[in-house]
């Protein structure tokens, strides 16, 4: 079953169990999809990583501005959309990654930074965050 059938069946069951908050997430990230899919050669998944990070963006300036309530729903309906996307890499296969890129590339410094984050961000396969990357190959060059 395509991802976005599993979204659209996934918001029916939304609405059966009357659950609206679901519902309203689910509607939106099915209209992405269902753009991405009829106006771009964007994958599903690219959507979706996009849309959460939509959402984690949004409750990160909510929480700033004193409004913690609505940091919340954004962050529920990352949650939501986190779900559907493949499980994030943990902290010793990113570094595994990043050692083999490191000597992949025979990069020595900082400067080589941009190469090693190529390499290293082609095999993630956005199983994580760039953010989060940066930061581990930072650490390995030294930086």
């Amino acid at each position: 079953m395509a991802l976005i059938d599993t979204v659209r069946s996934d918001m029916v069951e939304a609405m059966r169990e009357g659950d609206k908050q679901r519902v309203t997430a689910l509607r939106l990230v099915l209209s992405e999809l269902q753009k991405s899919a009829k106006d771009s050669d964007e994958d599903e998944l690219t959507v979706l990583r996009r849309e959460r990070k939509r959402r984690l963006e949004a409750a990160e300036a909510y929480r700033t501005g004193g409004r913690a309530e609505l940091a919340e729903g954004e962050e529920a309906e990352a949650a939501l959309i986190a779900a559907y996307l493949p499980a994030e890499l943990s902290d010793d296969e990113l570094d595994e990654l990043v050692r083999a890129a490191v000597q992949a590339t025979g990069a020595a410094s900082p400067k080589d930074m941009g190469r090693v984050m190529g390499q290293v961000m082609g095999e993630v396969d956005g199983r994580a965050d760039g953010k989060r990357v940066s930061a581990r190959v930072r650490e390995a060059l030294g930086a």
